[in-house]
């Protein structure tokens, strides 16, 4: 096991691993513990009392944070060429179809969003195997296909992410950066939480919100109490 440098020390030390924090003690204490020299994402990690490998419950939604992410979001509109304008005034970084779709044929996949229409769809679906892993395939239940690509666009911009559950019954996302100040980033992952337990499942037996860890890119994480939520 690699030794554990100072720095890292310092910041297990300033967690009381038998205490679990509130959402706004949690967000503090992660920014005090972070000393990364780039501003590291601050994410959460939920882990949801579900069985992923039932279709009804299945936990996979949308939440636009209050604050943003802090992360510039590069978004491709791939739309006919009466939508073009539309997307490019609401802010998309690339706008066009099939120059796009042949770039991604090659390769290219330099975007963190891909939004689009339901007639374009039919050309995207080949493009699965590499659209697909990296998380970028367009869906419906994300609002990333739709007829109003403009306030699409415009909500991914402003902090818009998407979630799902994994394999193991967690969801990862990430609430913000840690620049942000303790009082956002708490605003930021009560959304998200809040967001997740109007959507449990009925199937969902027993407890369903089973821990919450908060954590930046480098730093140890701290828990949360699910009861302040």
């Amino acid at each position: 096991m690699a030794k554990l440098t100072k720095k890292q020390k310092d910041a297990h030390a300033k967690i009381d691993k038998d205490k679990l924090y509130s959402v706004g003690e949690g967000a503090a204490l992660v920014k005090e513990i972070t000393n990364a020299k780039f501003d590291a994402s601050v994410d959460l990690a939920v882990r949801l009392g579900v069985d992923p490998r039932k279709a009804n419950q299945m936990v996979r939604g949308v939440v636009t944070l209050p604050h943003g992410t802090g992360k510039d979001v590069k978004v491709l509109a791939l739309v006919t060429p009466d939508k073009e304008a539309e997307a490019t005034e609401a802010g998309a970084d690339f706008v066009g179809l099939d120059e796009y779709l042949d770039k991604i044929k090659g390769g290219w996949t330099d975007v963190d969003v891909i939004i689009t229409m339901p007639s374009v769809m039919g050309k995207l679906g080949p493009l699965g195997r590499v659209l697909g892993p990296r998380g970028l395939m367009p869906n419906p239940k994300t609002g990333t296909v739709t007829m109003d690509v403009a306030k699409a666009v415009t909500d991914v911009k402003a902090g818009k992410i998407d979630f799902k559950v994994d394999k193991t019954g967690i969801v990862h996302a990430a609430v913000g950066k840690a620049s942000f100040s303790a009082e956002k980033l708490e605003e930021n992952a009560r959304e998200l939480l809040d967001t997740l337990v109007k959507m449990k499942p009925a199937a969902a037996k027993g407890v369903y919100m089973k821990s919450i860890f908060m954590s930046s890119t480098m730093s140890p994480s701290v828990q949360l109490d699910p009861k302040t939520v």
